[in-house]
């Protein structure tokens, strides 16, 4: 069988549309389509249902890219390092939220490396879940950390760590309001701040207030930054409330710049996962990378 229809298989696969395989391949529609049919027809079955957006993988199709898939990969890394043995560096991709990969990940990986002189080249990027899960089953990634679990035979998710999230504000708005008034009344004591958010949709506020007080906020956004180290900065500059992971505000707690408005007695989590495709953990520095970031993730909790 060519390999270069079971390359092209299995990146249509992933990319679940064969306009955005023919750009991961640098190839044009027609030919994608073109080698899918002759695929399709040295194996006498149909591999995708063709739909108005997209394909889907038929049953055939999901057992033979779950059997090629990995094979597939390990050549492309031997291609890519190739057999020299004085070619020690590997380069992961990595790909996760701002923040947390940022804050957490990035740490880890560049300071892995192995005894025996072999290192890891490290190359990150940020997106949201949807967007970097689709990257990782396209092939432009080789490890996603991700809010979401993904469905599917493609990828396979480990839980890495669970996020507390704080409601915090300067002190001047606990004192304002008088941070025991916010147990006896709930979320009307608070609505009176100000609200600082990473998006319109208030997403962590958002969440907080369903989990904790079974409601929705009651005020649009004040101030919106797309970044939660610059949230934690309008925050300790009394802008307003914040909802925040703890990891990201302890120091500030610790120091007093921010107070902690509430602190229920089952504070709303956020599960984060560590994503590969099946059979990319058979490479040795994905491996490498995976453990270490699980490893790490012990004391992240």
């Amino acid at each position: 069988m060519d390999l270069a229809l079971l390359r092209t298989f299995v990146t249509v696969h992933r990319a679940g549309s064969f306009t955005r395989a023919a750009a991961l391949l640098g190839l044009s529609q027609p030919a994608v389509t073109s080698q899918i049919r002759t695929l399709e027809r040295q194996l006498g079955r149909p591999l995708f249902l063709r739909q108005a957006r997209g394909v889907t993988p038929t049953t055939i199709g999901d057992e033979l890219a779950h059997k090629a898939a990995p094979h597939l990969d390990a050549l492309a890394e031997i291609t890519e390092t190739g057999l020299d043995e004085d070619s020690s560096s590997r380069t992961l991709h990595l790909a996760g939220p701002l923040e947390f990969t940022s804050e957490r990940a990035v740490p880890v990986l560049t300071a892995l490396s192995r005894g025996d002189g072999q290192s890891l080249t490290l190359r990150a990027s940020f997106g949201t879940a949807e967007e970097t899960l689709e990257g990782l089953a396209a092939g432009r990634h080789d490890l996603v950390i991700s809010t979401v679990r993904p469905r599917g035979a493609l990828l396979s998710a480990t839980p890495l760590c669970d996020e507390e999230h704080v409601l915090v504000a300067a002190p001047r708005w606990a004192e304002r309001i008088g941070s025991d008034k916010v147990y006896p009344t709930g979320v009307s004591s608070l609505e009176q701040i100000p609200v600082i958010e990473v998006h319109e949709s208030l997403p962590l506020v958002s969440r907080y207030w369903a989990s904790v007080f079974d409601s929705r906020p009651a005020t649009a956004g004040t101030v919106v930054v797309p970044d939660l180290r610059a949230v934690l900065a309008c925050a300790v500059a009394g802008a307003g409330l914040a909802v925040l992971p703890r990891y990201l505000c302890t120091a500030a707690l610790e120091r007093g710049e921010v107070t902690a408005l509430h602190e229920p007695a089952v504070p709303p989590l956020r599960t984060y996962f560590l994503v590969a495709r099946n059979g990319t953990l058979a490479m040795p520095h994905v491996a490498r990378a995976h453990e270490a970031l699980q490893q790490a993730a012990t004391d992240w909790c």
